[in-house]
């Protein structure tokens, strides 16, 4: 009996050791992809060096050398650091954000076609970039750029706070929360299809493009707020872990184990909107990073928040980097754009991979 048990226990932590092992691979595998593509992304802005070569301007960048004034090497770290990098770390750090929003919100709504735009918060955004960029109606008062990614961080909180308020004296469902999301993003669309409708061609083409979604206008000015959103909020998220993955097992599980479901729920959404609006006002509307990273980290590790949430964030970055790559060169093509054509028949394959393993999507 005794030999029983301890084979038993054996095989128990043999499995274990290999799923630990297969979360391992799969984020090195992410890492080391991120790193490669962030040479590539570099080869695309000052193709006279090789790859090895790049790598080794960004980390004499990074640890303060310098190149001989007028050299190869010094061109090729003016054009990487100014132009490669910035678009490569935007990249990186909206993946990293959005990937973790969609993570977090499929787990707080029970809901596996939930992202981080389910609560109108990109309709939002796009009322306030559209507003500034037709009318030139600056909610804070700020000008130009600045003033852009300012109307467009207003907007996206607007529609989070009023979920929030809401939720907060009506106590909702999951779902019901996401018809209230959805209702909100109506009402932004419909004024802003008024907005674009009575303006010129020239306007309307950039108040297009804005809602596409670009990382074009990326700067190093941004990456403080970017990073400094992402790095709080990621790190808030991820002590969530457990707590999740108890709200996955849906609402009444949760508080019979002691979860106040409401006010756990409504801090989510407070982070998710201050993460997910802080991307957005920058990038404009990038969609299906939230919604398939999540889905790919799952099939490959496993539904534990505690892994998937950290892993998710990695894919979120890569797939944003890829998609990012392939726009720059191919002529400047929206990110936005290739991100949809990457992720839709991703989603699809996923969509009837899990309908045939279990007859539901989850």
């Amino acid at each position: 009996m005794q030999f029983g048990e301890d084979t038993e226990k054996g095989r128990v932590i043999a499995e274990y050791h290999r799923q630990i092992a297969r979360k391992i691979i799969v984020l090195a595998v992410c890492i080391i992809g991120i790193i490669a593509f962030v040479g590539l992304f570099s080869l695309t802005v000052y193709s006279d060096i090789t790859l090895k070569e790049a790598y080794e301007v960004i980390w004499n960048h990074i640890m303060g050398n310098q190149y001989e004034t007028r050299s190869r090497l010094w061109w090729a770290d003016r054009y990487i650091w100014n132009t490669a990098m910035p678009h490569a770390v935007g990249a990186i750090l909206a993946g990293a954000s959005l990937a973790i929003c969609g993570t977090l919100m499929q787990a707080i709504m029970g809901n596996p076609l939930a992202d981080p735009y389910s609560t109108g918060i990109s309709s939002g955004a796009c009322f306030g970039a559209v507003a500034a960029i037709v009318m030139g109606v600056a909610f804070a008062g700020v000008a130009g750029e600045l003033g852009l990614v300012t109307n467009a961080f207003i907007g996206a909180l607007v529609p989070a706070a009023l979920i929030i308020l809401i939720s907060a004296k009506i106590r909702m469902t999951p779902a019901t929360l996401i018809l209230l999301g959805t209702a909100i993003s109506y009402f932004f669309n419909s004024m802003i299809t008024y907005l674009m409708v009575v303006t010129d061609a020239d306007t309307l083409k950039s108040a297009y493009m804005w809602q596409i979604g670009s990382l074009d206008g990326m700067a190093w000015s941004y990456m403080p707020l970017m990073l400094g959103v992402t790095v709080v909020g990621a790190a808030a998220v991820l002590f969530m872990g457990n707590k999740l993955n108890v709200m996955s097992l849906g609402d009444k599980s949760a508080t019979s184990l002691g979860i106040d479901v409401q006010r756990f729920r409504t801090i989510c959404l407070v982070i998710m909107a201050f993460m997910t609006a802080s991307i957005v006002a920058f990038t404009g509307i990038i969609g299906f990073v939230g919604l398939v990273s999540p889905h790919l980290v799952r099939l490959l590790v496993g539904s534990d928040n505690k892994f998937v949430m950290p892993i998710s964030m990695a894919v979120g970055a890569l797939l944003l980097l890829m998609a990012d790559y392939a726009a720059y060169t191919l002529s400047d093509i929206p990110v936005g754009v290739v991100m949809s054509i990457i992720g839709s028949p991703v989603f699809l394959i996923l969509i009837v991979y899990h309908t045939r393993k279990a007859g539901v999507l989850y």
